[in-house]
């Protein structure tokens, strides 16, 4: 089987933060988010990474990331673009927001061929058991009679923000398997406790232990086929219902998968605090946390040396 690849998604337009997030610096020598995971990526034994951007910031990320990241590893670029879309499908007319998670591992992954991969995003602080235990897994990931995936799982305690509210896959589990997935796009801290809303008004909670994706997965090459075919149902089914906003979310697609019984996926469990700069407020909080773990050793300082 060829080596894993580590698959990072960076084409979000970030408009909580108020700007391009990915390459916002949390570390003393400039590091950003990105920066770390791809340190930790590379000491689990990632060799290549792909990373799917808008192909108009090439050049911020070939010297900001690739430049430094580049003797370590091989990095290639993909382009996550609006016109790629299904034969046969159009765009609606006004559609500005791009296609979502879903498609924009789509893209790297027609890059990838058979090789399993991992897909991450740019701008979330993983930890590096999480890297160790999803290259693990992949390095000897094979399909059986279902497809057999991955995800790293984290407690919602650990992964949410003291400024506003965040987005998390909740997951249901059973013998450290997934059941199911629910995207909840508004959870934040409450003085009751975390909670989830809907519709603004109602809130209901939800256990600091309780287990959310944070778009940590480890796929096997067939996953590629069974989005592509996915990715063709949504333009059909999903875009004529909300033709402006409509989202292809990658946790989407695996539910689909585990609904139909063709896939099966192992949860990884990781007790890490997740760190991000979903808003402005949030940098401050990541920075400390950065020169706390290289104070502590975890990390040289520089990082890319």
């Amino acid at each position: 089987m060829s080596e894993p690849v580590l698959v990072v998604m960076a084409a979000g337009m970030g408009s909580r933060y108020g700007g391009l997030k990915v390459l916002a610096r949390v570390g003393a020598a400039g590091e950003k988010i990105i920066d770390y995971s791809l340190y930790d990526a590379w000491r689990a034994g990632f060799k290549k990474a792909v990373f799917v951007i808008k192909e108009e910031l090439l050049g911020d990320f070939q010297e900001e990331i690739f430049s430094k990241v580049e003797k370590y590893m091989d990095v290639q670029a993909v382009f996550q673009k609006q016109e790629d879309i299904p034969e046969g499908c159009s765009i609606p007319e006004g559609r500005v927001k791009p296609w979502g998670t879903g498609h924009a591992a789509l893209t790297a992954a027609r890059a990838i061929g058979d090789a399993p991969y991992a897909v991450i995003n740019a701008d979330d602080f993983y930890g590096r058991e999480a890297f160790e235990k999803i290259y693990g897994f992949l390095k000897d990931a094979q399909d059986g009679e279902k497809l057999g995936f991955a995800m790293v799982g984290y407690q919602v305690g650990n992964t949410v923000t003291e400024n506003g509210y965040v987005s998390r896959g909740v997951c249901e589990t059973e013998n450290g398997l997934l059941k199911n997935i629910v995207e909840r796009t508004h959870i934040e801290k409450r003085p009751e406790g975390i909670a989830f809303t809907e519709d603004g008004e109602t809130w209901h909670p939800l256990d600091f232990e309780t287990i959310v994706s944070m778009n940590f997965w480890g796929f096997t090459p067939g996953f590629t086929a069974a989005m592509q075919e996915d990715f063709k149902r949504f333009f059909q089914e999903d875009v004529p219902k909300n033709p402006e906003k409509a989202e292809f979310f990658l946790p989407f697609v695996v539910n689909t998968l585990l609904e139909d019984g063709r896939a099966q996926v192992q949860v990884l469990p990781s007790q890490d605090k997740w760190y991000g700069v979903t808003y402005k407020e949030d940098r401050q909080t990541v920075v400390d946390a950065v020169a706390g773990m290289t104070a502590a050793g975890a990390y040289p300082s520089p990082l890319w040396q």
